[in-house]
């Protein structure tokens, strides 16, 4: 910007400068620039969106303090989100051993009809060649069931793996699930193990899993109870889990179904069929 002008010289040979040279007459100076503002406080920010879902941790959560997942210690897990594998194996587990038996005769095995009822021509009905025609009353059906017939599919192992991982999840997520140190029992009377479900809030059913072998007391106390039921660790399956309102589990059962469900997580080899060992089985 131009301070002032000395005598003698072309105001565009002041410091170097050049004037905008005007269309409509000679050239002129810029005005002079406009007062600074006065002083006013700086404009606060603006708050961003904060996302609701938290950033997984990485390095395992170990600057964190998180576990596996991205959650706390002690914190309840995710909410099962696979509620369709869930439906899958337990239709499975429904149907794969489903054999219907339905049957019907056909027009060849129902007895009779092997005479033609009247002659082709001449009698002004329709023709017919048998009374035990499907379209007769009391004749064969057609298109019927031929059983037995059998409904087996098999799911992968992935899949089923992955419903009993759901199942077990939601179990936790609805409080349902409790664990305890041993079956140990004090004595073998049903109604102590009934009045030690109502005062644990177990709910109408219960479900108790244990790896080890079934002491007496609790064997014989759940004979005549239609309410409670005993399986062992290997028999643990998603239709058992969701008909029952409370899954009991020990100690070892924990740590069993942990070391099973872990070895498929980290397997590399594929499974082999059922008449075959497994190599790297645990």
């Amino acid at each position: 910007m131009l301070r002032g002008r000395v005598r003698g010289q072309s105001s565009a040979g002041v410091r170097g400068e050049r004037l905008c040279p005007s269309p409509r007459g000679p050239a002129t100076a810029r005005p002079p620039p406009l007062p600074p503002p006065p002083a006013s406080p700086p404009p606060l920010r603006r708050p961003r969106a904060v996302a609701l879902t938290r950033p997984r941790s990485r390095g395992g959560g170990r600057r964190s303090g998180r576990g596996a997942g991205g959650r706390r210690p002690g914190s309840r897990p995710p909410p099962p989100r696979r509620l369709d594998i869930l439906h899958a194996v337990a239709m499975w587990q429904k149907n794969f051993k489903r054999i219907s038996y339905a049957k019907v005769k056909t027009r060849a095995e129902v007895r009779g009809g092997g005479r033609k009822p009247w002659r082709q021509k001449g009698t002004g009905r329709s023709r017919q060649g048998s009374i035990r025609s499907p379209l007769w009353r009391g004749g064969g059906i057609a298109h019927g069931p031929r059983g037995p017939t059998s409904y087996f599919y098999m799911l992968p192992m992935k899949v089923r793996v992955m419903g009993l991982k759901v199942a077990l999840t939601v179990k936790l997520m609805q409080d349902n699930l409790h664990i305890v140190d041993s079956l140990e029992m004090p004595t073998a009377d049903p109604q102590y193990l009934v009045e030690l479900a109502r005062y644990r809030h177990w709910g109408q059913s219960v479900l108790i899993v244990d790896v080890n072998e079934m002491p007496e007391n609790i064997e014989n106390a759940t004979a005549s109870l239609k309410t409670i039921t005993l399986i062992p660790a290997l028999g643990l399956n998603v239709h058992s889990m969701l008909k029952h309102h409370t899954l009991v589990l020990t100690l070892d059962t924990v740590a069993f179904l942990e070391k099973k469900l872990l070895w498929h997580d980290t397997r590399y080899s594929a499974l082999y069929p059922f008449s075959m060992p497994y190599s790297d089985f645990p």
